[in-house]
Order: structure tokens, then sequence, then C-alpha cells
């Protein structure tokens, strides 16, 4: 009976200890479960939460806090803790991430993504652009494919008498110099709009496709070298939920974020991207590579964007924007060996 005792009040006094503090971050994603940037994202998670012995743990929400166009301010506003969007949902809101989303700056979402980050964490004027969130990293997706129900597109000229769905960014800038008849809306609705005969075509990364369910409904696909765009991302964290972690914690999230993140988010984008090019065999898809002289006329139409883009981020502070997008492309070309 003493012994019973003694184990009652040795385990009420056990249970009387405060619980180990565990701290939980809300993600938030508006694309789907399958998505790379899904994928990527918890993946981090799970690698914060590793770092951290358990004390972190996260909670993927079952759905969007918002719809793709309030991501950045639902972070902003704590009704996630941590989520992603794409620039140009937001148009005229941030300058400096086009820097990486002209035509032709390269074939491979996590080489991009690694040089991107590299040089918006080298210019302080990136994060102020961001002042509102605490970035976790920059990144853009794969290269951007021209895709459409109606018929291939060789020339400038066959890009027009469509209805395209762009997402915004310099690709909206890129398809008004060559005279396409674009809508900006959010990719999560390109099988609405392309299913119901809304629009003909849409601008994407091969991934896309598969993702958003669009592959047995596109008939047409034309590809560049390079890219004729990559859209630019950012994946961020709520401030005031990173300023309450502790050292600990902080030091965790800051090592698995950065480059490091840039990085993952990439290579699960490429991965993705590759299987989209077996499922659009598999659909019979008409690939269209890009020819010299549909390159050459693309870049002649749209390298104007480069000097407007320099005023627009001189406007914002960036000293010498020219330099900045020479050192990007250099950094990809390291990148690329």
């Amino acid at each position: 009976m003493k012994k019973h005792l003694f184990a009652a009040a040795a385990l009420a006094a056990f249970a009387s200890f405060p619980a180990a503090a565990q701290t939980t971050l809300t993600l938030s994603s508006w694309v789907p479960p399958g998505h790379a940037l899904t994928l990527a994202q918890s993946e981090w998670c799970e690698e914060v939460s590793k770092k951290t012995s358990g004390k972190i743990k996260c909670n993927l929400l079952p759905r969007p806090v918002a719809a793709p166009p309030g991501t950045y301010d639902a972070v902003k506003n704590g009704l996630a803790d941590v989520s992603f969007t794409v620039h140009g949902y937001t148009p005229n809101r941030f300058v400096l991430p086009k820097v990486t989303e002209f035509p032709f700056m390269g074939d491979s979402a996590e080489t991009v993504s690694v040089a991107f980050n590299r040089i918006a964490q080298k210019y302080p004027q990136f994060t102020q652009e961001h002042k509102d969130v605490k970035v976790l990293a920059y990144f853009t997706h794969g290269p951007g494919i021209v895709f459409n129900t109606k018929r291939p597109v060789t020339k400038v000229d066959d890009l027009q008498g469509m209805k395209w769905r762009v997402g915004g960014g310099i690709v909206n800038d890129i398809a008004k110099v060559v005279g396409m008849n674009v809508t900006l809306k959010p990719a999560s609705e390109s099988y609405e709009l392309l299913s119901g005969g809304v629009m003909d075509g849409t601008l994407f990364p091969a991934e896309s496709i598969e993702s958003f369910k669009i592959d047995k409904i596109i008939k047409y696909a034309t590809t560049f070298p390079g890219g004729l765009y990559n859209t630019s991302f950012v994946i961020m964290m709520n401030p005031a939920k990173y300023d309450k972690l502790t050292p600990e914690e902080k030091k965790a999230v800051d090592e698995t974020s950065g480059e490091a993140l840039a990085r993952l988010i990439g290579r699960h984008w490429d991965k993705a991207d590759r299987r989209a090019y077996a499922l659009m065999q598999a659909n019979n898809i008409q690939i269209t590579k890009a020819d010299a002289k549909f390159v050459a006329d693309m870049k002649s139409k749209t390298s104007m964007l480069e000097k407007e883009w320099a005023q627009a981020a001189e406007a914002k502070g960036l000293k010498d924007p020219a330099k900045v997008l020479a050192e990007l492309r250099a950094e990809i070309a390291k990148l690329s060996k």
C-alpha cells in the first residue's frame, strides 16, 4: 500500500512540472498538396523541427488562409506563420524581384533560385521591399513555356489572336510588347479558364500542367532556351512569430532558410518539370522548340524591358541596377557549370 502511495505521489509530482514548451508553425499553401512548393515548404519545416529536437512542429492548414494575391498580407497580419507568394500577383508592389524574370535567364529552377537568392540577400533594398515580413528565401520557378489549346506557336505573330492567362510581373510586360491579349489571373484558376474556353492559353513552367490538371486540355507547347521568363517568388514568415522564437529556434530557422531553402525549392521544381515533360509526351502535346529567329525576335522586342526595370529599380534606391542584373546573370552562369 505504501509503495502504491509513493508511486502515486511521485507521479503527481512529475505531472506538476511544466511540459517542454513547443512552438507550432502554421503553414499555408494555395497550390495542391503534391505541388513542388507544398512539398518543399513541408520538408523545410521538418528540417527545422529536427534541428530543434522537436521543439518546433508544423501544421499545414487544410486550405489556404487567403487567395494567392492576398497571401503576403495574410502572413504579415499573422493569419498564417509561413507561406509564399508570387511577386507579380500584386502589380506595382514589388519592383526589384523582376530582376530574375527576364527572358532566357536559365534552364534550371535550382540554379536561377540560388543565384536570385544570393543577389537579393546581397542588396538590402530587396529586404526593404519586404519589410513587413521575415524573408525565408527568394526563388523562381522553372523556365517559362507558352502553352495553348489552339495551334502551334512558332513565331511572334502566332502569339496574337488568342486570349492568354498570365501571372503578372515581367511576363505580363513581355506579353504586352509582343501584342498578346492577356489577363492577369492566379495559376490556381487556370483549369477553369482553359477548360471553359475563357482563355486559349497560358504561360507556365512545365510542372504546372500537372499541378493544375491542364495536361488533358493543353494541345501545344513552345519552349525557349533559358525559358521565356522566370516568375519570382518569396517564401516568408510572420515577423511577430519569428520574434517570439527562442534563440535556438531562430538559429534553426535561419540555418534552414536562405540559400538552403532556395536550393531545396528549386530541386523540387526541377524534378516536377522533368516529370511534366514525360506527361506532355504521354498526352501527345505537340512541343515546339523556338528556333533562332523566334528567339532573336523575342530578344529584340523585349530588350527595352530591362531599361524600364532599371529606371524603376533606381527609383526604389537600388544603385546601378544594370550592374545588379549583370551580376545575377554571371551568378547563374557560374552555377550552371
